[in-house]
């Protein structure tokens, strides 16, 4: 299987974009096909052996048979129409920087239009205005014809793009469009004498598809902004000259230098000069991060003050900002079981209620006479108002794509929809204990000296330790915090998975297990600590002993706590022997945990889980490449680290940037807070349709309700899905 995305330039309508999907999917030679509205794209899945050229000229005539005014593009094609300024001025000052980026942001989208009627919002709205000024006048005037007259010019000011479109769409076979439906409908209360009542149905109706394509585009401009972090341009040092490069031209091993203001264009280290960064766009963290020579830094990152020269670690393609883009641009893919519920529903819903409008118009008749059509006909047009499912169509992806964009905020990516969907519904995260609750290095806890200070204990134990590089060691001697002269320290040298021995100024130094000591002969005893241990003599005499551990990361304990509350169980899982996994449980207030486990290990723990919770959802939050198989495993898996580890990365359905365990019970109330502003618009559209519906029937409802029920339904449900972004 092959997959070819298409961009639908200047698609507005949700309800078009949808039957676009459902008929190229139904092609023989596609196997499927899915849309992001939010972002115009149509993704085909299809085998090797169908040509791209076959595959295109087929999306093409279904998009030109249901929405002409609409253009497919190239996906890549999008990036270039939108970012075209950026390439065209490489060797420019930061004024001429400021001008473009401007422009670009100006111009790089093309206008949205009411169902790709190629107008713009202001002529729209210059026409509306028009119109409702001739329907005041009609209704103000004493004499009908004048007031028929002017109720008919403002219906057709007011709705001539409908009329055509419903005509062009008749003439193509699309019965159950919008347009039609809507002019069907219109038309029909003219031919019963409701001049009137059919004018201002046309305005009410177009004045709400205008604001729900404001709200619309509005939303997918607030919501993109959250995910737009690639840089205009980099400045980089060659031969001496600094040249102003799109970030694509740029090496591995270039010097970028960055101003304050200007955001890093690619991943690096820092050669020269410091600064504060923001980091919040890449890791949601909002404190500034103090970056001087010798830091890595991201791209995305933004430069409060100060120049810094950066050494470019890779090409742009492979930097923090290119990967975040494709994990975003990816998630539309991963759909939720909601949405797919509601294409399956929508396929079936408008036709089901255009066959309800035609029963109840005629049904009645049949046993009340059809002296009663004129009546039970209006009552069948109100259901033909209601039937576009546009309020579905558009508000639960938009709920789905607001909620993936409120999450980036904090720091938290999430790969799609169907992560969003199956964390709500987690009640058990496992969660890997080095580099996810513990900061992954270790660190001295206590030192107990034997018949010396502790500060000489230590002073001898550093000075044994600075001639190795074990993790270990290097904490000691940073603890200690002593620069050893050359000479002080000699005959150093290493005892393999034991420990050192060297000279310190005359003194014969051992810093080693328990067990070496004692195989030395030296009197050594247990330390009484769950903790890693190291036991220092000096001259054959013992001195003490310095416990090291993992430290636990300052807010594991809070996360914890956190997502007990939000009724989610937190099970540790860990390498580590009982009694260091007992302590630093105890620590972090978890009460279910699993010692001495290999990778493999793990990965059967999650599946145990998996079984014993009944078919609910399982997570599990692990940083490096040793993780990878268990977050693939688990129902939702969290990759920590931010960029770390490419592998945990591919692996993950959420990627939490900011290395914060913290994250994890905000994506968890994140999600449920998606899903239930999800659920609210599907009750709330189908809920007052219904009751439209019911009331129609009965002749309890008029025009003016039922076009409420569909746009005004939509335009409320869309504002609802809004509050998914945010934070």
């Amino acid at each position: 299987m092959t997959k070819t995305i298409y961009w639908l330039k200047g698609l507005d309508c949700p309800n078009c974009a949808q039957k676009i999907a459902l008929r190229v999917g139904d092609l023989e030679i596609v196997e499927s096909a899915d849309m992001d509205f939010m972002r115009k794209k149509l993704i085909v899945h299809h085998s090797e052996e169908h040509s791209r050229e076959s595959i295109d000229s087929s999306v093409k005539m279904i998009v030109g048979k249901l929405e002409p005014d609409v253009e497919v593009l190239d996906y890549e094609q999008k990036e270039h129409h939108e970012h075209h300024h950026e390439h065209e001025h490489c060797h420019c000052d930061d004024h001429e920087h400021e001008h473009e980026h401007s422009h670009s942001h100006e111009h790089g989208h093309e206008h949205s239009h009411s169902h790709g009627k190629g107008e713009s919002h202001t002529f729209d709205i210059a026409r509306f205005i028009i119109a409702g000024v001739l329907y005041a006048m009609g209704m103000i005037l004493p004499y009908k014809v004048p007031s028929m007259v002017l109720s008919l010019c403002a219906y057709v000011i007011a709705g001539y793009d409908v009329v055509l479109s419903a005509l062009r769409n008749l003439v193509h076979g699309e019965a159950f469009d919008e347009m039609l439906l809507m002019f069907i409908a219109t038309i029909g209360a003219v031919a019963l004498g409701y001049f009137d009542e059919a004018a201002a149905v046309m305005l009410f109706f177009q004045v709400g598809e205008l604001l729900q394509d404001i709200a619309v585009e509005r939303s997918r401009k607030s919501v993109t902004k959250l995910l737009e972090l690639k840089p205009e341009y980099a400045r980089i040092i060659r031969d001496g000259k600094e040249l102003t490069v799109a970030p694509e031209q740029v090496e591995t091993g270039d010097i970028m230098v960055v101003r304050a203001g200007e955001r890093l264009a690619l991943d690096g280290e820092v050669v020269e000069g410091s600064c504060q960064l923001d980091t919040s766009a890449v890791t949601g963290e909002f404190l500034p991060v103090s970056i001087s020579k010798g830091k890595s830094v991201l791209s995305g990152c933004t430069d409060l003050d100060g120049v810094i020269k950066v050494r470019v670690s890779a090409p742009f393609k492979e930097s923090s900002v290119a990967r975040i883009m494709q994990l975003v641009e990816n998630a539309s893919e991963k759909k939720a079981e909601t949405e797919k519920f509601i294409t399956r529903f929508a396929r079936v819903y408008t036709p089901a209620v255009v066959a309800c409008a035609v029963l109840l118009t005629v049904v009645p008749c049949l046993f009340l006479g059809f002296s009663q059509f004129t009546k039970w006909l209006y009552r069948g047009l109100l259901f033909l108002v209601i039937s576009c499912p546009c309020a579905l169509v558009i508000s639960i992806p938009l709920g789905f794509f607001a909620g993936i964009g409120g999450a980036s905020k904090q720091g938290i990516l999430v790969k799609g929809a169907k992560a969003i969907e199956a964390l709500s519904k987690c009640t058990a995260i496992a969660v890997d204990k080095t580099g996810t609750l513990t900061k992954g290095e270790f660190s001295v806890e206590s030192i107990v000296p034997s018949g010396i200070s502790q500060q000489l204990l230590l002073e001898y134990a550093a000075a044994a330790e600075s001639v190795s590089n074990h993790p270990i060691a290097l904490s000691i001697v940073k603890h200690c915090g002593k620069t050893f002269a050359p000479g002080e320290i000699s005959n150093a040298s290493e005892i393999s998975g034991c420990g050192v021995e060297c000279d310190y100024n005359g003194k014969k130094l051992i810093c080693a297990k328990r067990e070496y000591l004692v195989d030395m002969g030296i009197s050594v005893p247990q330390a009484q600590s769950s903790s890693t241990s190291v036991y220092v003599s000096c001259d054959g005499e013992y001195c003490g002993y310095i416990t090291l551990g993992d430290e636990i990361k300052e807010n594991a304990r809070q996360a914890v706590a956190q997502l007990t509350q939000l009724g989610v169980d937190t099970v540790m899982l860990t390498g580590d022997k009982e009694q260091a996994a007992a302590a630093a449980a105890e620590k972090l207030g978890i009460k279910n945990y699993h010692s001495s486990l290999l990778p493999q290990d793990k990965v059967t723990k999650v599946e145990e889980l998996m079984k014993a919770s009944g078919g609910t959802p399982v997570g599990f939050a692990g940083d490096g490449i040793n993780d990878a198989p268990v977050i693939a495993r688990a129902d939702v898996g969290f990759a920590m680290g931010g960029l770390g580890s490419d592998i945990a990365i591919e692996a993950a359905d959420i990627v939490l940037m900011n290395d914060s365990v913290e994250s994890i019970p905000k994506a968890v109330a994140a999600a449920r807070k998606t899903m239930r502003i999800v659920k609210e618009n599907i009750v709330f559209a189908l809920g007052v349709k219904f009751l439209v519906m019911l009331l129609g029937a009965l002749g309890l409802a008029g025009m003016w309700m039922a076009v409420f029920a569909d746009v005004g339904v939509a335009l409320l449900a869309i504002l609802n899905a809004m509050r998914c972004s945010k934070a």
